[in-house]
């Protein structure tokens, strides 16, 4: 099996991706060889190493091309919502089920702390997503949203961890009240505000909701 006849290596990069995100998050990191990924994509070990230098690159790459698509359909349900609205959804989105390919990040940080190269893939992964809640966080600072004097970096962090937290402590293993959650959230956006600002964001419980 080589490239697919009709096929684009775009399309070939995401059968990979996609056979690659079930594999991992049914049979774990080291549980899936790369023949497995290749055969479920219908392509060639070498066709894989094409695209990917490693099983590790492969698992990281998987992940962000789910990540990417659930943001693209946060953003697709509501283009205009603000930086703070988003932060929330995001958020109210992190106790609830997941999908199996939503669960591959618990893949990828276990792997992370046997595999020095899953590590080190997983540094520049988390390292990514910090950036981008960063900027987030500023154009909410920009906006007069959140205090300018907050950490853009220290608030980023504080995100990644409850986001990481709730990969691992599931909905089935502790649940929490959803209305109880969103309540605690819109709080803690509040008492991010500037000073002299009372504006609660607004509850997107009618919004399109998207699991991160």
């Amino acid at each position: 099996m080589g490239r697919i006849p009709g096929v684009t290596a775009a399309e070939t990069r995401e059968r990979l991706l996609r056979a690659a995100a079930d594999a991992f998050a049914e049979r774990g990191y080291d549980g899936t060889r790369v023949a497995d990924i290749s055969a479920a994509a219908g392509v060639s070990n070498g066709a894989l190493y094409a695209h990917f230098g490693s099983k590790a690159d492969l698992m990281v790459a998987a992940l962000r091309a789910h990540g990417r698509r659930m943001l693209a359909d946060l953003f697709a349900a509501d283009p205009d919502r603000s930086a703070t609205d988003l932060l929330l959804t995001l958020g109210r989105n992190l106790p609830r089920p997941r999908d199996a390919q939503g669960n591959l990040v618990v893949e990828a940080l276990v792997a992370a702390r046997r595999d020095g190269e899953v590590a080190g893939s997983m540094r520049d992964y988390l390292g990514e997503r910090a950036d981008w809640i960063a900027g987030l966080v500023r154009v909410a600072q920009a906006d007069g949203e959140i205090d300018p004097g907050v950490s853009a970096d220290a608030l980023a962090h504080f995100c990644l961890l409850l986001a990481m937290g709730s990969a691992l402590v599931t909905c089935d293993l502790h649940p929490v009240d959803d209305e109880e959650w969103t309540a605690l959230l819109v709080r803690i956006i509040a008492a991010l505000a500037p000073a002299g600002g009372d504006e609660a964001p607004a509850d997107p419980t009618a919004q399109t909701e998207a699991t991160p």
